[in-house]
């Protein structure tokens, strides 16, 4: 082509502008998509084949034309209606581009046209400036780019402007220069069409395959346990890299996942790309509610009316969807929203990707529903749906790491067992649920509350202890009043005591069990003391009160072999008569460390032990002992020995009152 020769639109040039629009048209529908990278598609078109050729053949005008043409009806055509009029822009800026740089080429190497080295040099250089303005864009709109991804980005680009250029210099001289050239050249088309083909077919399927194990690591991360056996956190800004690696690999302009996390009915929507138009869709949406159990790909041009409002609601022309599904429930969908290519929107292998995408995200959703109910169900008690002990000791680990005073209040329904044996344990139960309510209204939903076991529970108050009181003594009120259930109304006393983890002590942890023992020695001290009416914090000399108690226990059985234990006898006198009637059994603990202990201090615990069957039994024998002495002695003189209210609930009791004389050889009159 000459380089002065101005353009004349005659009737002869209609013929080859139908061929060049004819060759480019093609070049746009055969073009393959290659690589996806940070939501820019690189698509290997062959643009440069017809574009070389009209180099050397044609007007500027008429390429120009033909090419945004083309190019332009290729995107209608496939019901890309956005972006058209940067798409005509980009096509303009390379024809333009095109045949500045070979006419300068040409002129310098002092040609009066263009050559096939400068016809060379114009068609690389096409692709190289649509692919430079693309990545200015990129990084003008979005972010910026690696220089090392725009520099192999770059590199590609002109790989594959070359060998096309190259194969339609190849091609047009060929064909003008060799006699049948043309049967050469179509072999040569059809040959290089099905490498690209295939090669594009590969790496697309490496590309897809990377995409799907990148997606299965990332959403094994939702239901992974933790070292302490529990799920770990998959938080928001893991879900939206998650929607940002789907989007780039499916080079789609937005991606949305809506998901329905740990069982909630609401579903949470996370957006990846451009920001959502207006507000969020609802459970009822027409695409939500396809009737689909696999991907669909929606397109505005052939949708009905519902679904192209729901289309156009979402500010989108072409979307993919696909559910998220369990065995038994819908767990969320995923949305795809126009593909960010100028040559084509979403395909089969685009559709059958977020498939497979979906499902595993779908398993991870169920995993991670399955992982939560465990969760809930190792921290939570199942009857009230409060904590358990092991929750609320997690529930205390944060408050006490920060040093904040924490404050732990033990309540206790003294009545339960009453009602267990009187009602049953439904009716006991229904008791402890209502319990569990009172409480949390009185706390607040924001104060951790535990049911420890039967009727027993305790809350975390993180207050100053004065603070502490008055909201034990507002739970007290309000946990004593009476329990309606059924048709009948139950008469309960709640005991409260509190530890704070202000009160300095060496006995016992500061953590959450030792919080939870110092609350329970103060509990005990109010039961000891008989004034359940009162409330009663935790004080250093309770827990050297029932630390000696509990050696005293632990010890117990010791001091009965080791004759610690013994028995004195009080002689109960007729003083009208001036006669012994007989004489009373007092047993008494002489201890190695604490000395001399009255019965008060060492039975009552030895009685929660369940040691007083021993303790009867010892003196039962050493009185009876005595009384033979005494026989022998020849004084009849009896015994009386006291029992434990625990003693009398004893079935075997009777049978011991009974042998026991006979073993020793005492008259049954005498004890």
């Amino acid at each position: 082509m000459a380089l002065v020769e101005p353009f004349t639109f005659t009737a002869a040039t209609l013929p080859t502008a139908a061929l060049f629009l004819v060759a480019f048209v093609a070049a746009e529908t055969l073009a393959i998509n290659i690589d996806v990278r940070s939501g820019i598609s690189w698509t290997v078109s062959f643009t440069e084949i017809p574009l070389v050729v009209g180099l050397m053949v044609a007007e500027y005008e008429l390429i120009l034309v033909t090419h945004v043409i083309a190019g332009v009806g290729t995107l209608v055509a496939r019901g890309v209606n956005r972006r058209k009029l940067y798409n005509s822009g980009v096509l303009v800026i390379e024809i333009t581009t095109a045949y500045a740089v070979a006419t300068t080429v040409a002129a310098a190497m002092g040609a009066q046209s263009i050559t096939w080295p400068a016809a060379f040099a114009g068609a690389v250089a096409a692709p190289a400036a649509s692919t430079v303005l693309a990545m200015v864009s990129v990084w003008v709109l979005r972010n910026r780019m690696k220089l090392s991804t725009g520099l192999r980005f770059m590199t590609r680009v002109l790989v594959v402007g070359m060998i096309n250029a190259s194969a339609g210099l190849v091609g047009y001289l060929v064909a003008t220069e060799v006699p049948a050239g043309w049967l050469l050249v179509a072999a040569m088309g059809i040959g290089l069409a099905g490498l690209y083909w295939a090669y594009g077919d590969l790496l697309r399927e490496q590309r897809d395959i990377d995409a799907l194990a990148d997606v299965s690591l990332m959403v094994a991360r939702s239901g992974q346990l933790t070292d302490t056996g529990l799920p770990g956190e998959f938080g928001p800004a893991d879900w939206e890299a998650l929607a940002a690696r789907i989007k780039d690999q499916l080079a789609a302009r937005r991606v949305v996942l809506r998901l329905r996390l740990d069982g909630a009915n609401t579903l949470t929507t996370v957006v990846a790309g451009d920001p959502l138009d207006g507000e969020d869709v609802s459970a009822d949406d027409p695409l939500i509610r396809l009737p689909h159990s696999r991907p669909r790909h929606v397109r505005l041009v052939d949708s009905r009316p519902d679904v192209r409002r729901a289309l156009a609601a979402r500010g989108a022309e072409e979307v993919l969807i696909c559910p998220l599904r369990s065995a038994t429930q819908l767990l969320g969908v995923v949305e795809a929203h126009d593909r960010r290519s100028r040559w084509r929107g979403f395909a089969a292998a685009d559709l059958q990707l977020l498939g497979a995408m979906s499902a595993h995200l779908a398993t991870a959703l169920d995993n991670r529903r399955l992982t939560a109910t465990i969760k809930h169900d190792a921290y939570h008690d199942p009857l009230t749906g409060l904590l358990n002990r092991p929750g609320i000791s997690h529930a205390a680990r944060g408050p006490l790491a920060s040093g904040r005073n924490v404050v732990l209040l033990r309540v206790d329904l003294d009545n339960f067992s009453t009602v267990c044996d009187a009602l049953g344990y439904a009716w006991a139960d229904r008791m402890v649920s209502i319990a569990g309510r009172r409480l949390v209204d009185v706390l607040g939903p924001e104060v951790p509350v535990a049911r420890l076991e039967g009727a027993s529970f305790a809350a975390l108050l993180t207050c100053p202890e004065s603070t502490a009181r008055e909201i034990a003594e507002q739970v007290r009120s309000e946990l004593s009043m009476p329990y309606p259930i059924d048709r009948l109304t139950v008469e309960a006393h709640a005991i409260v005591g509190y530890a704070s983890s202000d009160v300095d002590d060496a006995v016992g942890r500061m953590d959450v069990d030792g919080l939870l023992q110092r609350a329970d020695v103060a509990l005990r001290a109010i039961t000891t003391s008989g004034n359940t009416d009162e409330v009663r914090g935790y004080v250093p000399s309770m827990g050297q009160i029932f630390m000696r108690r509990f050696q005293l226990v632990s010890q117990f059985r010791q001091a009965l072999e080791s004759n610690q234990v013994t028995v004195h006898y009080q002689p109960k006198i007729s003083l009208p008569k001036r006669t012994v009637l007989g004489v009373e059994a007092l047993v008494r603990w002489k201890h190695p460390e604490f000395g001399d202990l009255h019965p008060d201090e060492f039975i009552p615990p030895i009685e929660a032990a369940g040691l007083i069957g021993a303790l009867t039994s010892f003196v039962l024998d050493e009185a009876l002992a005595r009384a033979r002495k005494w026989l022998d002695a020849g004084l009849r003189i009896s015994v009386a020995v006291n029992m434990s209210v625990r003693s009398l609930s004893d079935a075997e009791l009777p049978g011991l009152g009974a042998a026991a004389p006979q073993r020793l050889q005492v008259p049954p009159e005498l004890l």
